[in-house]
């Protein structure tokens, strides 16, 4: 009796699904926050993860975490917003393990200013790493994928994307964002007819140690008096959905903006 749902998909029970046995994984922005979750999470599910962060010391220690935890990574130090960057680290990825299964597109940054105080310095950096550093580490491992005809690419996009997080004024991230959500989407589609799944998280506000500053006290009140959960987002809140955009029980989702933000886009 051929039963999937009795047996289990190729005769894997869920969780096996979820596994990332002998995938090989990066994570941009990984030496901290949100992408050090990121790669404790993949690695802990069974993959090779390769930290890419800026400074490179950020990188090496989140690389040492993991080797603590029997997980096997590298530290690479890279700039996503320069293209020899990019294909720098995944050249040395497929180098050291051969392919690239799993890319993690999570550098960010984010700069306050008034929409008519935004200096053009502001907006082309702001740019440049969040979304033309995005496009070319999805175009770079998308070839990889392509070729070998399987892969997962995971955006780190934000609630900015939905809605006008306030009140904080974010011109250039906010737009910066949204662009992360549509080029997701248009290579979503235009990809998974050859194996390649794209989809983006959208995490609401996560609590850092630089939202505990005196000076963002008033802020922070203002924000978890519109957010449903009536707390911030942990890092670890996050962690699950990275790794089933990553495995293939998600083999059938592309182009999906998965929002996790305690309901405050809802309000």
């Amino acid at each position: 009796m051929r039963d999937d749902v009795f047996w289990g998909y190729n005769k894997q029970r869920i969780l096996d699904r979820l596994r990332l046995d002998d995938k090989v994984a990066y994570v941009t922005g990984g030496g901290q926050g949100i992408g050090r979750a990121f790669a404790h999470a993949l690695g802990e599910a069974g993959a090779k993860v390769a930290v890419v962060d800026l400074v490179l010391a950020k990188a090496e220690a989140v690389a040492h975490e993991l080797n603590l935890k029997g997980i096997k990574s590298i530290a690479l130090a890279a700039d996503v917003s320069k293209p020899e960057d990019v294909q720098r680290i995944v050249d040395t990825i497929v180098a050291r393990w051969g392919t690239v299964d799993i890319a993690c597109n999570n550098a960010g940054i984010n700069m306050n200013s008034a929409s008519e105080d935004t200096s053009l310095e502001e907006w082309d950096k702001t740019f440049n790493v969040n979304l033309r550093g995005l496009f070319l580490c999805c175009q770079a491992a998308g070839r990889i994928m392509l070729n070998q005809g399987y892969g997962k690419i995971i955006n780190t996009a934000s609630m900015a994307s939905l809605i006008v997080p306030h009140p904080q004024k974010q011109l250039a991230y906010n737009a910066s964002k949204a662009g992360v959500v549509k080029l997701t989407q248009t290579l979503g589609t235009e990809w998974i007819d050859r194996g390649v799944k794209v989809n983006c998280i959208s995490p609401g506000i996560v609590d850092t140690p630089l939202i505990h500053s005196p000076e963002l006290q008033p802020l922070v009140q203002r924000w978890l008096a519109d957010i449903p959960a009536a707390r911030l987002a942990r890092v670890t809140d996050l962690q699950a959905a990275v790794v089933y955009l990553a495995s293939e029980a998600s083999d059938y989702m592309t182009g999906h903006n998965l929002v996790i933000e305690g309901g405050q886009s809802l309000w």
